[in-house]
């Protein structure tokens, strides 16, 4: 199987602008091909492996990757899929969480020997002359076909800035900049990103009458068409610090049912053919292949060491409810404790088990609760301080979310 026909078989192809020559180009060439990060934040999350994964792929079967880091375009922000304009970040954030996606996408993708190339488009877009940009580049962007873009279409109710509308035409001249230095033809990305890849085919056609080629990719959904990769804490992300190896692994062993084989063929390199194997199994057959999804995951982002134990403080916990070291923890401090003891409700908020006492409230009503293997009823109870100086507590929200309570 090449890795067109690999891609589609894992269910990761959405849309192409042109699938006849894309297949040839991935099957008869070595092509470079590149993907935009733009650096929101100081760590790459769940909804960035998707587009990892797939360079990995492609870096396998001999192409080059270009891993392009918004330095520039991270300065206004994609209103792609937003509702609001995104918070506008400093140059000196922006550049620490570029190399906080530098380390973190090293791991998983081999950027010795010209195998790879990082590029941060903050080198070509920062300092533009803004009149020259406007008649070199300006002159090939129709408004009215802008404003028709999804990414666009949807803001136009609250609101669209020019500052905003500027992105579309930023990242089409990154992929002009990249066919220029790097002879880069094909730029992939997210499903969202379909008008903003179109804007740079049409650029490298209109402005070098050359042909280049986009492709995008399925967002990583449930089967309730919501976005995966959110917890009661926030984004699943890939650095350890903000969410652990152990975090990490229960995600994914407690995925649905329904998104089990769809996780499988798009996180991990597992053969379609072996995954094929599990599109039958239903119920508690299906548990081993959550914890081989789990697996493969952790291992890819945080090494087979993590993985392992991982897995060794899950299944300790699944089959006796035990302590284990690599369980997630909260530490208690003196300002948590009042009359002796440390409020249940608040100790749920601050172990990000509940979202709020109202819902660790009625999560305690509903008999969803337990410390220490006992079932909590009553929502006033305080957690004694004696008590854990003496050690710590398990509290446990149903049957596959343990936290260790210390102080």
């Amino acid at each position: 199987m090449n890795v067109f026909e690999e891609l589609q078989a894992r269910g990761l192809v959405a849309q192409m602008t042109d699938p006849e020559r894309i297949e040839e180009l991935l099957t008869k060439e070595k092509v470079k091909f590149y993907i935009g990060f733009d650096p929101t934040a100081d760590s790459l999350h769940v909804g960035h492996f998707v587009q990892i994964m797939v360079m990995a792929h492609m870096q396998r079967a001999g192409h080059t990757p270009i891993a392009l880091f918004g330095g520039g375009t991270g300065m206004v922000g994609d209103p792609s899929g937003k509702t609001d304009m995104r918070k506008m970040l400093t140059k000196e954030i922006i550049e620490h969480n570029i190399e906080c996606f530098r380390h973190q996408m090293s791991k998983l993708i081999d950027f010795s020997d010209g195998k790879a190339i990082m590029v941060n488009n903050g080198d070509w877009l920062l300092g533009l002359n803004y009149v020259g940009f406007l008649r070199e580049i300006g002159v090939y962007f129709s408004v009215n076909r802008m404003l028709a873009a999804e990414c666009y279409k949807q803001r136009m109710e609250k609101g669209l800035t020019f500052f905003e509308l500027n992105y579309m035409i930023m990242q089409s001249y990154d992929f002009l900049v990249l066919n220029r230095k790097y002879g880069c033809v094909l730029q992939l990305g997210g499903d969202d990103q379909w008008s903003n890849i179109i804007g740079g085919v049409e650029l490298i056609r209109r402005a070098d009458r050359r042909e280049a080629y986009g492709m995008t990719f399925n967002l990583l959904l449930n089967s309730e068409g919501k976005k995966m990769g959110k917890t009661e804490k926030g984004a699943v992300w890939l650095d350890p610090e903000k969410t652990s190896p152990y975090e990490f692994y229960q995600y994914w062993r407690n995925v649905d049912d329904a998104d089990v084989i769809k996780c499988l063929k798009m996180l991990t390199f597992i053969p379609v053919e072996q995954i094929k194997e599990y599109e039958q199994l239903e119920g508690s057959a299906l548990n081993p292949v959550k914890e081989l999804l789990a697996y493969e995951v952790t291992s890819l982002i945080h090494g087979k060491d993590e993985a392992d134990k991982a897995q060794k403080a899950a299944k300790a916990l699944f089959s006796a409810g035990a302590d284990s070291e690599d369980m997630p923890t909260t530490v208690l401090g003196d300002e948590d404790f009042e009359d002796g003891g440390a409020l249940i409700t608040a100790v749920l908020v601050k172990a990000g088990i509940a979202k709020s006492r109202g819902d660790a409230r009625r999560l305690i009503e509903q008999g969803g609760v337990s410390l220490d293997d006992e079932k909590l009823t009553d929502f006033n109870y305080r957690i004694p301080h004696e008590k854990l100086q003496n050690g710590h507590v398990i509290i446990k929200k149903g049957k596959k979310v343990f936290h260790k309570i210390t102080i």
